[in-house]
């Protein structure tokens, strides 16, 4: 397809696609859609390789929230059967993150629900961040308390804050209709405070609350124009209790449509499989290893995520290898490592091969021949 070579070769040269060329690729067909992720996986591999960056988060105070954002199941109304809590110890905290770091994590990103915190609410966050970081040396902190207020963004930097967490979520044209106790506005304000800080802004999409795709391209086109440095691609969740519940509008084709035009306008910023992956994309999850370079690992702020171990597995089943602590993630013109070259990542001198799962080979023990159904 020629939209495809186009959209390669601006994606190796950082270039703005058009707007019809990111819509055109939320139109392919099925019968398109791996040469969609293949062209997209050329881009990816340019200036991420083969890494795959696992994050790990923890929900400091789950649940309770005053705002009224239709897609939270902690939002004011809610009646999702969710765990509610205020706020964890710093040791607590610390101890959830350090088991994220085992796993393999890079990055814990620290979560509170509200509209944003108190001064009081900044120093508790400060005092977690350092009983992180003192026991986890070199792993990134990114925090995401909601709106900032003004030198709030500095206090969490000088506590050692790699990171901001704060969602566009959607277009502006449409935010109204999601949320109505804050506004986009508000919202880019304090990306923009955060990158200002010199924290390294990360700032996302949640797809499928039943937006358009000139909504989906909209959004993601605003975010290349704020130019954080992550991108998290979320699908939504419909829990139950709250007003998107029935919002079940993805397929996995759909998704994997939604984070390569996300590629192709983004082409070197991490683009982060966030949450929703299990539900929406389920088996295809692979492929969208292609497309990103960065998932969560495990559980999200209020629903399970896939078993670690899975994660692990499926990225080097796909021949993906976990991002390591010593590895910048970002390319050198944005102030990490020197680009990747596209080339395919051969495993180090001396590596260990992954051992054969033989664990997998279970001798059959139903159906024919049996007294139990088969397995059908």
């Amino acid at each position: 397809m020629d939209l495809l070579k186009t959209l390669v070769e601006k994606g190796l040269r950082r270039e703005l696609p058009t707007r019809e060329e990111a819509l055109a690729v939320l139109a392919t067909s099925d019968d398109e859609l791996l040469d969609v992720v293949a062209a997209a996986g050329k881009v990816r591999r340019e200036w991420f390789g083969r890494r795959v960056k696992l994050n790990y988060l923890v929900n400091l105070k789950s649940g309770l929230c005053p705002e009224d954002c239709s897609y939270c199941s902690q939002r004011l109304g809610s009646t999702a059967e969710i765990l509610k809590y205020t706020w964890l110890k710093p040791d607590e905290a610390s101890k959830a993150a350090a088991a994220g770091v085992a796993g393999g994590a890079k990055r814990v990103c620290l979560v509170a629900s509200g509209r944003g915190p108190t001064d009081r609410d900044v120093d508790r966050v400060s005092r977690t961040i350092e009983a992180i970081k003192e026991q986890n040396e070199g792993v990134e902190v990114c925090a995401c308390l909601g709106l900032l207020s003004d030198g709030q963004a500095e206090r969490l930097r000088a506590a050692g804050a790699d990171a901001y967490n704060h969602n566009l979520n959607t277009s502006e044209g449409t935010y109204g209709d999601i949320t109505t106790t804050h506004t986009y506005a508000d919202r880019v304000e304090t990306v923009r405070q955060a990158q200002t800080a010199g924290l390294s802004a990360c700032s996302g999409l949640i797809a499928g609350m039943g937006e358009s795709d000139a909504d989906l391209v909209d959004v993601v086109f605003s975010l290349r124009e704020l130019d954080p440095d992550s991108v998290p691609v979320n699908f939504l969740i419909p829990f139950e209790g709250t007003p998107l519940a029935k919002e079940w509008n993805l397929t996995p084709q759909r998704c994997l449509r939604i984070l390569a035009m996300t590629r192709f306008v983004c082409p070197d910023v991490e683009v982060r499989l966030a949450g929703g992956r299990e539900v929406h994309l389920r088996s295809m999850q692979p492929l969208a290893l292609h497309l990103v370079n960065s998932i969560f690992l495990g559980d999200y702020l209020t629903s399970e995520g896939q078993e670690g171990r899975a994660d692990l597995e499926m990225i080097a089943d796909a021949g993906f290898e976990v991002e390591g602590a010593d590895t910048t993630t970002l390319p050198e013109h944005r102030g990490g490592c020197a680009p990747c070259g596209g080339g395919e990542t051969a495993p180090a001198a001396g590596a260990e091969i992954p051992p054969a799962r033989t664990d997998l080979v279970a001798v059959r023990r139903r159906g024919a021949g049996t007294d139990l159904a088969p397995n059908a």
